[in-house]
């Protein structure tokens, strides 16, 4: 069965394809103010056309109907691919993102790129050289980042779902501060190959969503081995959709202790307890865990990810492709006008960051304790899970912030992300759901983290506990 059969079964009026793409166009006009979107494919109604005709034959695939966005760091051919990043803002790629083939073979609507953060560098969607993207909620406020014109596609019904990478958080973050659903499957589970690289060791494809169910049938179709890409599990891949339907009883949540602490806000704490309760009233068994180096998360992640983004972004100096600027008075005056003017301010600093602690003299006494550290909180994560199924927690320590709030303060943007940097210093999968408002109606999600390569069950938890909140 198609997606869009899944959809006309349980909607009132059933829809063709055509019709969906149509509305998402539409709100994509009405909402350009939100600046979600870096070029939108209008050629999508041709091929929503072609996809309703597949329907009516039986012939179509999975995604068949479902409308989809792309973070515009994940490369598709006939269309540009900047990272957000002025460097790149004429590079049209000359291959297509795994992903991106595996979508379309199942028949999936791909209508647009979306904006983000420059390089995916950002916890707020301003650090983009095309604007700031706005959340859909309320205008004067971020949405997280640095998915998040993905995340607002997808909570202003400008697409079914989207597909964002999160390196620190820049899936799920985004997803709790719009109030949809965002997943960062286990590291290996979804090819990188054609994602525009920032920290290679911690970048992972995701899925931002309007329910779990859509968030699982698209990892299905995206997920599995893929021989361009070393770091891909060669793992069969799971019917995700055939096993969400679970009972909690006598399923273990772990709680830690260190996500409910100093800087957390009462209105996200009191939600995340009130979705926590739930688990308790249907028989689930709630108990303290211990994640002890948490407190050191943001410190490793920043040293690691700068080094790496240092490394990766060496390629970007104006020789092979992408911006060039200068060169009359030789080859370093070029380096140093393409890349000063090229790229911005948050990258300059990241790079400036991870060029200093690779350098020598610095190298072991910051790069390599880091390293020691995210062994440490591996470490600390499996001894959990020796305890539990799955670990419940925010997801983020507050709700969106104004526009402009933190920009000036780095420390203060970087503490964004200090629930979500963990899991993937140890390679694990986690999915924000929402869980309800704080006063001002702006979105609170929870965290819920799964041993790795355990997405079914991280999934099921997740579809349970969706359902339960509603």
């Amino acid at each position: 069965m198609t997606w869009l059969n899944r959809q006309n079964d349980k909607e009132i009026e059933p829809s063709t394809c055509r019709q969906r793409v149509q509305n998402c166009l539409n709100q994509i006009h009405s909402c350009s103010d939100l600046n979600a979107f870096r070029c939108v494919f209008e050629d999508a109604l041709e091929r929503a056309e072609e996809i309703d005709q597949k329907i009516t034959q039986g012939t179509a695939g999975k995604l068949a109907g479902m409308v989809t966005a792309i973070k515009d760091n994940i490369v598709m051919v006939n269309s540009v691919s900047t990272a957000g990043s002025r460097i790149l803002q004429n590079y049209s790629s000359p291959y297509e993102a795994t992903v991106v083939t595996r979508m379309l073979n199942e028949d999936a609507v791909i209508i647009g790129k979306t904006n983000m953060d420059e390089f995916g560098m950002g916890s707020s969607t301003e650090n983009s050289a095309y604007g700031p993207v706005k959340n859909s909620v309320h205008p004067d406020y971020i949405p997280g980042g640095s998915s998040g014109g993905s995340a607002v596609a997808v909570a202003a019904d400008m697409a079914d779902t989207a597909l964002g990478s999160d390196t620190g958080g820049s899936v799920r973050q985004p997803a709790a501060l719009t109030g949809v659903v965002g997943l960062r499957p286990t590291y290996g589970t979804v090819s990188r190959y054609g994602l525009i690289a920032f920290a290679s060791s911690l970048d992972q494809i995701g899925c931002l969503s309007k329910n779990v169910p859509d968030a699982a049938i698209l990892l299905q179709v995206i997920a599995g081995y893929d021989d361009r890409d070393s770091t891909s599990a060669s793992l069969p891949v799971p019917d995700y959709s055939s096993e969400l339907e679970r009972d909690v009883k006598g399923l273990r949540i772990g709680i830690p202790d260190e996500y409910f602490g100093e800087g957390l806000d009462d209105e996200v704490h009191q939600m995340v307890q009130k979705a926590i309760d739930r688990f308790k009233e249907e028989g689930a068994s709630v108990q303290r865990v211990k994640l002890p180096h948490t407190d050191y998360g943001i410190a490793t992640y920043y040293l690691l990810c700068t080094a790496e983004a240092s490394s990766n972004l060496a390629r970007y100096d104006g020789v092979r492709y992408g911006l060039r600027k200068g060169g009359k008075d030789g080859l370093r005056e070029m380096y140093e006008k393409t890349r000063s003017e090229g790229f911005g301010d948050e990258v300059k600093r990241r790079i400036m960051l991870g060029t200093y602690v690779l350098s020598a003299g610095y190298y072991d006494a910051y790069y390599r304790k880091a390293q020691k550290v995210r062994t440490l909180i591996r470490s600390d994560y499996e001894k959990a899970f020796s305890k539990c199924d799955v670990i419940a927690g925010p997801a983020t320590p507050t709700t969106a912030f104004k526009l402009g709030e933190k920009i000036n303060d780095p420390m203060s943007m970087y503490l964004s992300d200090i629930y979500t940097v963990s899991g993937p210093l140890a390679g694990v999968p986690a999915i924000s759901i929402p869980v309800g408002k704080d006063a001002k109606g702006l979105p609170i999600g929870i965290q819920l983290t799964g041993k790795a390569f355990q997405e079914s069950e991280l999934l099921g938890t997740a579809h349970w506990l969706e359902k339960a909140v509603n």
